[in-house]
């Protein structure tokens, strides 16, 4: 054992040294070819003087990224965590001034804006060196992830008291954001995500299952995480009451429905019991929190949601990496987008403005914070981990659901997993690996792009309302933006209808539109809107853009097709074209206390399986029709099969929940629900009573 540990010393040592003489030579390389960066005091200083001046300022700018740095992120807590990654540079470039201040005899000396370069430089060449060594030293890489796996495991077990061990199998649940069953399957048989295929081919099983109506995250989230996602009819939606738009993505939105499902399920949620929730809308119950936007609108220490990307830039080698990374990919979206122009690819939208900065925080940042995290829970042997990757859903909205663009992000988030993997058969619990998504996507062009108008200048023209000579783009809402508004400290999305006029309320939601009347109480009658606006039902339903509409009971189609939801087999009859169980879900949806007076769905072609979004996006869901109701169900062999026909997020809760038992993992029911639980706050979790399964 001595001479094990003498020999993991030795290699530890031998490791440091090469990364110290690699940087000296970098150092030297580049006082070579920038004009601005010396290690000399004067023309007489010799080759070995200069060597030592380099020596020295690598060694002094190493010994300060490990120490200063840790400490400059957590007197940066206040700043806005993209703004934070954006001085990442500058910050690694003051380090190195100060490092070169410490060479001997004043020879180090660089311009602001050469030390930004250098830093980056060396913390780059550091870093990829320091993993090529742990990549050939496969035992000296496993010895590291056990040693930290053993001395946490080895706290855990002091905090749990005598006795205590851990010996069920942990669950890690996935969740590739957008990705549909047919999508999944194509990228694995075509060795475009050999990890998943190799999972496919040794131990996993795969299955499709069907989303609610409102087939998004905010709607299937909630609903696997807590068990409950009653009243969601959409992703935004208008709300009578208290004349305020609801938006899955906006943080006091999802604080409020995480409230209501706890209230309306009387149970915390799917993480309850030792849980961490990473990327997510809803924490979930788990009390592991980062990226969660539920949590992100609290002021102060209450808000966890931002941890993650703290503990994750604390390391100036992971800060400059992404940097780096998140640059690239800007430029990427900038080629791709410059080049899908040229090519003159139809159908497309606009990708200019802020989209690239968002696309690269969602492939890269939120990306690797969030894998960080999950890597962190697994060493530290949390019994429930939930994480949502969102690269795909992002990129697929602007660049389509199986363009080339996001073929590549398919790729990536490949080896994203297979480095999960890897990491998890080195954590001090067994984990079973569970892979879903929340949603597909179906392709199309855009509502306005097909026919030069709005939904909302179709229900202004059908009510009689001036319409604008010039149609406007409807603002396109997604998981990122609310990210990245998020992390810039902006946690309430800005949006003109946060507080809605007289006029008609016409909110989108992928290929789903929602249209309230503020001036009518309640629930509007079919007879009370034509009485109002007696063209606009008509004029709706008889587009050749939209399928159907939904208004108070009644499903109505083109040609003055009317089903009532009451009678049975109608409704089934009239949008059999948009798959099967569209009747129960439209059904379902009608129950909900806050359904829009009229539920527009667009028009489906089943043999394409083309929508139109009302929203710019070319890639959506939301609605009915086509993949953006498929998502898929990936899991280990060793858990028990789950219903062959799995309807709706709170069905997969049900089945995830099911899997945490059979790993002596049961979750425990809020029995008092508190204000703070509905951001994330602590549970009941000792000598409370399990829940029973059906609840």
């Amino acid at each position: 054992m001595l001479r094990g540990r003498w020999r993991a010393t030795g290699g530890a040592l031998l490791r440091l040294t090469v990364v110290w003489a690699v940087s000296t030579l970098t150092m030297l390389v580049l006082a070579g070819v920038l004009p601005d960066f010396r290690l000399q005091s004067g023309d007489d200083d010799s080759i070995t003087q200069i060597g030592l001046a380099a020596a020295w300022g690598a060694g002094a700018f190493g010994l300060l990224g490990a120490l200063v740095w840790p400490l400059l992120v957590r007197a940066l807590l206040l700043v806005p965590a993209l703004v934070l990654g954006l001085l990442v540079f500058f910050l690694n470039g003051s380090l190195l001034l100060l490092a070169l201040r410490l060479v001997p005899d004043g020879r180090g000396e660089a311009a602001p804006e050469t030390a930004v370069v250098v830093a980056a430089v060396m913390s780059a060449v550091a870093s990829a060196t320091s993993t090529a060594l742990a990549v050939r030293d496969d035992e000296a890489y496993r010895r590291r992830l056990y040693r930290l796996a053993d001395r946490r495991r080895r706290g855990q077990r002091r905090a749990a008291g005598p006795g205590a061990a851990q010996t069920a199998p942990g669950m890690l649940f996935l969740q590739l954001d957008g990705v549909g069953y047919e999508v999944l399957r194509a990228a694995a048989a075509d060795g475009l995500m050999p990890t998943v295929a190799g999972w496919l081919d040794h131990g996993h099983r795969l299955t499709s299952w069907r989303t609610d109506w409102s087939s998004q995250t905010g709607a299937s989230q909630l609903g696997i995480l807590h068990g409950s996602n009653f009243d969601v009819p959409a992703f935004r939606w208008y709300e009578k009451e208290t004349g305020e738009v609801m938006v899955c993505n906006r943080p006091t939105s999802a604080a409020e429905l995480q409230l209501r499902a706890i209230e309306r399920t009387r149970d915390g949620g799917l993480l309850t019991l030792d849980g961490a929730s990473r990327g997510n809308l809803f924490s979930g119950g788990a009390d592991q929190l980062a990226l969660v936007l539920s949590v992100s609108a609290r002021r102060g220490r209450a808000n966890r949601s931002r941890a993650g990307y703290f503990a994750y830039f604390r390391d100036p080698a992971n800060a400059v990496r992404t940097a780096l990374s998140f640059v690239a990919e800007v430029c990427r979206e900038i080629g791709q987008s410059l080049r899908a122009r040229l090519r003159g690819d139809l159908p497309r939208v606009a990708r200019a403005g802020l989209y690239p900065l968002i696309r690269a925080f969602a492939t890269v940042v939120e990306r690797d914070v969030v894998v960080a995290a999950v890597i962190g829970d697994m060493l530290a042997g949390r019994a429930a981990v939930y994480a949502d990757l969102v690269a795909y859903d992002e990129v697929a909205h602007h660049s389509g659901p199986s363009g080339r663009d996001t073929r590549q992000v398919l790729a990536r988030l490949d080896r994203s997993l297979a480095l999960l993997s890897r990491v998890a058969e080195h954590a001090p619990r067994k984990y079973r690996i569970v892979l879903l998504s929340d949603h597909g996507q179906s392709p199309g062009e855009t509502f306005l792009g097909r026919y030069g108008l709005t939904l909302k200048d179709l229900v202004r023209a059908g009510c009689g309302l001036p319409v604008s000579r010039r149609a406007g783009r409807t603002h396109s809402g997604a998981e990122a933006r609310a990210a990245v508004l998020a992390a810039l400290h902006r946690p309430v999305e800005e949006d003109e209808e946060a507080r809605p006029g007289p006029d008609p309320v016409v909110l989108p939601s992928g290929n789903l539109g929602l249209i309230s009347f503020p001036a009518m109480a309640g629930r509007a009658t079919r007879e009370r809107i034509e009485r109002a606006h007696p063209a606009l039902l008509t004029t709706l339903a008889n587009h050749p853009g939209i399928g159907f509409l939904l208004v108070d009971g009644e499903v109505l189609g083109p040609g003055g097709a009317v089903a009532r939801l009451a009678v049975p087999g109608e409704a089934e009859e009239l949008l059999a074209p948009f798959g099967p169980g569209a009747a129960e879900a439209v059904r379902r949806t009608d129950a909900f206390p806050h359904v829009a007076d009229i539920m527009v769905n667009s028009a489906y072609d089943p043999a394409t399986g083309a929508v139109h979004a009302f929203e710019e996006q070319i890639g959506s869901h939301g609605g009915l029709g086509g993949e953006q109701g498929r998502p898929f169900l990936m899991w280990p062999e060793v858990l028990s099969d789950p219903a062959p026909d799995l309807v709706g997020a709170e069905a997969v809760h049900d089945v995830l929940r099911h899997w945490l038992r059979e790993a002596d993992g049961p979750q425990v029911p809020l029995e008092d629900p508190r204000p703070e639980a509905a951001t994330g706050g602590s549970f009941p979790s000792a000598g409370a009573p399990v829940q029973d399964e059906n609840h």
